[in-house]
Parts: structure tokens; C-alpha cells; sequence
């Protein structure tokens, strides 16, 4: 076990305790309670070796320190890590969104700091948008949770080889889309440093390749498993709900997000986000 320390400066606005505070909520990949420690605390697979890493981010200021241990590559696992927080991103340019839609400024407002967390790598999210697929939300955790339990290492999810080796009994068809997902991972096609070398029209071709995955799935693990920072969803309901709402029925969800850019994935999340604080 070696152990891997860094600290890196944050370019643009960002609150390590708004983006716990908001990852603490949100299922699936919901962060465990940590009300004790000012930092973030967790446990994922590596997805360039597969192997278990723990970390502590901690901030201090505009810098951010990231502790990984594991017997893997840790430089690998802390550009995961800063991925998966968004602070691998120059967000100078962010506050000028909220410059030009008052409501991303509202979003900004009540969420001072806040970038949007996703899933610990492209492969979770591609097993979520699997395992959730005509499920009701807590039938889906559940199962993802068993998963954890008894094929996981100590809180990590699954890697893919003890995936595709595993005899799953899940409705419909998920076991075999499951398994497609952890032959695409074990080839490399699900890696965050991957899909994020390519521009993200290629990397909705390249996830759409495997299957089970659909428009909706490729979107899921594009913005929220490679956490592209300028995709406009097209497939996400729930933010076409919030921005009829927020905006009326007389503008396009692409004319809207004009004012997004080179932002349009953070400010989805950022609605969704104020959905959630009002519910």
C-alpha cells in the first residue's frame, strides 16, 4: 500500500463544503453523512488499473489537497479524483454565465461554490444508467448496494473483471448489459481519461457502441461519469421540466443555453440542483 499526496490550485469559484453538502444528497452515488470532518472521505476503483483507492480531499482556500492510497497508480487515481469534482476545470469564466442568466445566478447564489460531482468514473455510471432503467429509484440503489456488498472491495463498487465474471440474476436483460459494460471497461473504452481525449460527440458514439446503452445512458455517462463541462442534455426530462419552468414554453432549450456556454453541463446540473432545493 504507497501513499500519494498533492496539492493543486483551484482556477475559478469552487466550495469543497457546497459540493459535499450536495453529493451527500443526491442518489445514486450518494456520498456517505461525514458531518464530522471538514473534508471529503471516500472509496473507488481506479478506472485505469481497477484497483481500490481511498482519499481525503480537504481544501484550504483556492487550493485543494488530495491524499489517495492504494497499490495502484495514484497519480491516475488524484486526476480522477479532480475529475470527478470538476476542479480539473478553469472556471474564471463561470461567474460570466450568471452574468447573463439570472438563473444560473440564482442557482449560483444559493449555491455559493458549488461544481457538479459525478459519478467516480464513466463505468459506474454506465452500470447505474443499466440498473436503473425501468426501476423505481430505490429498487435500483438497492441493487447497486447488494452489488457493492458482496462482489465490491470494502465499499468500492465491483471492478469490471469480478463483474463479468459474477452470475447476476437481474430483471430483463441487465445481466447481459451489465457484462457488455465491464468487457467495454476491462478494453479501456470506459475510462474518464479516455472519453475525455476525445470531443464529446465522439465520446457519445463511442459509449453508444456498447450494449445497452442508449441516447440516455451515453448522456448519463458522458456528463456525469466523464463529466464533460459544456454538454447540453437532450434526453433529461426532469431538466426540461425545470427549464419550461424557470424560463416559459416560448424559447428553446437551445437558445436558453446559448448563454451557457462553455458551461451548458454545469448549469444543467445547477438547475437540477435548485429543483432540489426547492422540493
Amino acid at each position: 500500500m504507497t501513499r500519494l499526496e498533492t496539492v493543486h490550485e483551484i482556477v475559478g469559484p469552487w466550495s469543497l463544503a457546497t459540493s459535499k453538502r450536495f453529493w451527500e444528497g443526491v442518489a445514486p452515488g450518494r456520498l456517505a453523512s461525514q458531518t464530522e470532518t471538514a473534508g471529503i472521505q471516500t472509496t473507488f476503483l481506479c478506472d485505469t488499473d481497477w484497483q481500490r483507492v481511498d482519499a481525503v480531499i480537504t481544501q484550504d482556500g483556492p487550493s485543494v489537497r488530495i491524499v489517495v492510497e492504494g497499490p495502484g497508480d495514484l497519480d491516475a487515481a488524484t486526476e480522477q479524483v479532480r475529475r470527478l469534482l470538476s476542479i480539473d476545470i478553469d472556471a474564471r469564466g463561470w461567474p460570466d454565465v450568471a452574468a447573463r442568466d439570472e438563473v444560473v445566478a440564482e442557482a449560483q447564489a444559493r449555491l455559493p461554490g458549488f461544481r457538479p460531482c459525478g459519478f467516480f468514473s464513466p463505468y459506474e455510471a454506465a452500470v447505474w444508467s443499466v440498473l436503473s432503467q425501468r426501476l423505481q429509484m430505490r429498487q435500483a440503489v438497492a441493487i447497486k448496494t447488494r452489488l457493492t456488498l458482496q462482489l465490491g472491495d470494502d465499499g468500492a463498487f465491483p471492478s469490471p473483471a469480478t463483474l463479468r465474471a459474477a452470475s447476476l440474476t437481474l430483471p430483463g436483460r441487465k445481466a447481459e448489459y451489465l457484462h457488455a459494460i465491464a468487457e467495454a471497461a476491462l478494453d479501456g473504452q470506459l475510462s474518464g481519461s479516455y472519453l475525455r481525449s476525445l470531443q464529446s460527440s465522439e465520446a457519445f458514439v463511442q459509449v453508444q457502441s456498447i450494449l445497452g446503452m442508449g441516447p440516455f445512458s451515453a448522456e448519463l455517462v458522458v456528463i456525469r461519469g466523464a463529466n464533460f463541462p459544456d454538454v447540453l442534455p437532450r434526453n433529461e426530462g426532469r431538466l426540461s421540466e425545470e427549464v419550461m419552468k424557470r424560463y416559459g414554453a416560448d424559447r428553446s432549450i437551445d437558445e436558453i443555453a446559448e448563454a451557457w456556454k462553455p458551461f451548458r453541463s454545469w448549469a444543467g446540473v445547477h438547475l437540477r440542483a435548485l429543483r432540489a432545493l426547492d422540493e
